[in-house]
């Protein structure tokens, strides 16, 4: 079922997640959820604070090339574990602030640690555009958005836009 996705700023997308303590079948639905909700805005990832579940949840997926196949991954209390010295810089946008890009330097390489939706513990590291997105998703479950990390002005000039786009989708509504 595809769910609705909170547009920043919202009081939740600042909130910090609460770790899952067991992987219920409730959990692995609405995994289900946020994967359909993610390809459908489209996406290449989510966390469950953006469908206003404050739940330690992130679901991924980078392949975005026709014919490649799909690698969906759903991750439990994500963590990183080791994180490179060398940065990559990628044009970040999220699907809580949409149509706003920029540029955000993180590390190049990250290794996570989650568990998986049969609550197996899971371990794997990311470069490239997975880097990138596993790195921005955790963010979230932190309550901290990609915006947090441009300058002030470019913040506040981002966050006018979002707040005057949920007035017009309010009275849309």
């Amino acid at each position: 079922m595809k769910r609705s996705i909170l547009i920043h700023p919202d009081p939740r997308l600042k909130k910090l997640a609460a770790p899952v303590a067991d992987v219920s079948d409730a959990l692995r639905e609405l995994a289900d959820d946020m994967l359909e909700t993610m390809y459908d805005a489209p996406g290449i990832g989510l966390a469950a604070p953006q469908v206003g579940v404050m739940d330690r949840l992130i679901v991924l997926d980078c392949i975005k090339k026709e014919g490649e196949t799909p690698r969906p991954l759903v991750m439990f209390n994500p963590e990183i574990v080791a994180a490179s010295d060398e940065l990559n810089t990628y044009e970040e946008g999220c699907l809580s602030i949409p149509e706003q890009y920029a540029d955000v330097t993180r590390p190049a390489d990250v290794t996570v640690r989650w568990m998986d939706r049969d609550g197996a513990a899971q371990e794997e590291t990311f470069d490239g555009l997975w880097a990138t997105c596993v790195q921005h998703e955790i963010d979230h479950l932190n309550g901290k958005l990609f915006i947090d990390y441009l300058r002030p002005l470019k913040r506040q000039m981002i966050t006018r836009k979002m707040v005057k786009l949920k007035r017009e989708l309010a009275r849309a509504g």
